[in-house]
């Protein structure tokens, strides 16, 4: 991870030095005066990627890249291409929240939030929302324009696998925002929300990203796909238990956020199925966004009560058992197998 940091540094310093050289011939420097809000993209853009998160991507695809066989000579790719995971995760994260309006993120004010707060702070012209929302969009763009020139480096197998993924995540969190405003609420939907914008660019493709660099065959990384599905399922999965019930000061995030968006995950499909009568009412109110916190508190802990959590448990043991099956046709070399079982414990039980 410190050479992927390095890459991420080196990527943010030639973006400053590129900016600042076209800033030189177009403009007298000593004649330019930045505004109060002036805000500087790639300081906003390091100041994010100087706290990552649990950089599960960039592991997945050094598991990928030694269960291929990589070697030294295909070590540098591996890490440019992990680096770039980093930075297409960061992009995702920031459009999501603006998306879900959400005000935390690894336990500190997102980056539309703080936006916002520093135009009212400094008597900015216009709605403060929406420069706070231009300010996440624009330094996310950067990220994701940034990660595709550095996944490139891995070659054409890679550059093609780089742009399914990335198709995938914005196909999925649009679905995601379509099926949400539209109360729409299907198992088969949830399931494929789930695996575009969080199962797939989590653990299926940086796998196959890792192995690609390695020089795997066609046959190799399509099992290894296999494995990551099910295993980014169960990823999904836990996510979603975690969007219900997790522990604020472990995750970051305000608890039942899912809740209070209406989200359409699988848990509220188990949940119309598998609430009571009685707590029903609970489910109207999520659908017309009129969730308070007593509200969310008892529908969490409706949900527990009518065995929703007991279901998602259930599920995560099958994806495991189905994924150890899968691990085993794999015939990895006793330390890959390991951590590949390791990686799958871990994306299950998480509490963060």
């Amino acid at each position: 991870m410190a050479e992927v940091d390095g890459v991420l540094d080196r990527v943010l310093d030639d973006v400053a030095a590129l900016l600042a050289e076209a800033t030189d011939h177009d403009t007298d420097p000593a004649r330019a005066t930045p505004g109060p809000l002036v805000v500087d993209l790639v300081d906003e853009l390091r100041e994010r990627v100087h706290h990552p998160g649990k950089r599960l991507r960039p592991l997945v695809a050094h598991l990928g890249w030694s269960a291929a066989g990589g070697d030294d000579a295909t070590r540098g790719r591996l890490v440019e291409v992990a680096a770039a995971l980093e930075l297409l995760h960061l992009f995702a994260l920031i459009q999501d929240d603006v998306m879900d309006r959400s005000a935390a993120r690894r336990g500190r004010p997102t980056l539309h939030v703080v936006g916002a707060e520093r135009h009212r702070e400094r008597g900015g012209l216009g709605d403060p929302e929406l420069f706070g929302d231009s300010v996440a969009t624009l330094v996310s763009d950067l990220a994701l324009s940034e990660a595709t020139l550095l996944a490139a480096t891995g070659g054409p197998r890679v550059a093609r696998t780089w742009r399914l993924m990335a198709a995938e995540l914005v196909e999925g969190q649009l679905l995601d925002v379509s099926h949400t405003a539209g109360r729409g609420r299907d198992l088969t939907t949830s399931m494929r929300i789930a695996r575009a914008k969080s199962s797939r660019y989590t653990i299926g493709r940086p796998l196959q990203l890792g192995a690609l660099v390695a020089g795997a065959d066609d046959d190799l990384v399509a099992r290894l796909l296999s494995w990551g599905d099910l295993v980014g399922d169960a990823f999904a999965v836990r996510d979603d238990v975690l969007g219900v019930w997790g522990d604020p000061t472990l995750t970051g995030k305000p608890a039942g956020d899912d809740l209070r968006s209406g989200k359409p995950t699988a848990l509220l499909v188990w949940a119309a199925e598998m609430l009571p009568d009685s707590e029903r009412f609970l489910l109207e109110r999520c659908d017309a966004g009129r969730l308070d916190d007593l509200d969310v508190a008892r529908l969490q802990r409706a949900m527990e009560e009518a065995g929703v959590y007991r279901r998602a448990e259930a599920l995560l043991r099958d994806l495991l058992e189905q994924a150890d099956e899968v691990l085993a046709d794999l015939d990895p070399d006793e330390r890959t197998a390991a951590s590949l079982r390791g990686l799958a414990e871990t994306v299950a039980w998480r509490d963060r």
